[in-house]
């Protein structure tokens, strides 16, 4: 919700995390991780959102709803970045989220994106 917040209203990452925090009760541990997932996909932004064109076969970044195009970059972040979070859970989050907030189609376009985003970044090592 914070980084779809962002991308349609541009402002300090700080205000927005003050703002939505302060109607929203949560453990402290919540909170950090959550503050560090939307500062870690805003101050890379530029790197996700040229790998996910890379990735989006067909797809400008403009033409991908603002939801399924936030979803993308925490779930992205995610692949890049955090070495703590498995990939099949940044994947499979990030899909039950757009089945949540987007349209029908969202959850498959997501998977097919982040698959693809997922091969090229990490390509898998024969057992």
């Amino acid at each position: 919700m914070i980084l779809y917040e962002l991308d349609f209203r541009p402002a300090r990452v700080d205000r927005v995390l003050e703002e939505f925090w302060r109607g929203t009760v949560v453990p402290p541990e919540v909170q950090a991780f959550a503050e560090a997932l939307v500062r870690g996909a805003t101050e890379n932004a530029g790197e996700l959102d040229k790998v996910i064109q890379e990735n989006a076969a067909h797809w400008s970044l403009a033409r991908i709803a603002p939801v399924e195009r936030n979803i993308l970059r925490l779930a992205a972040f995610e692949l890049l970045y955090r070495d703590d979070i498995p990939e099949r859970v940044a994947i499979n989050e990030a899909i039950e989220l757009a089945k949540t907030y987007g349209s029908e189609e969202s959850g498959a376009f997501v998977n097919g994106i982040l698959d693809q985003v997922r091969l090229h970044l990490k390509p898998q090592t024969p057992a």
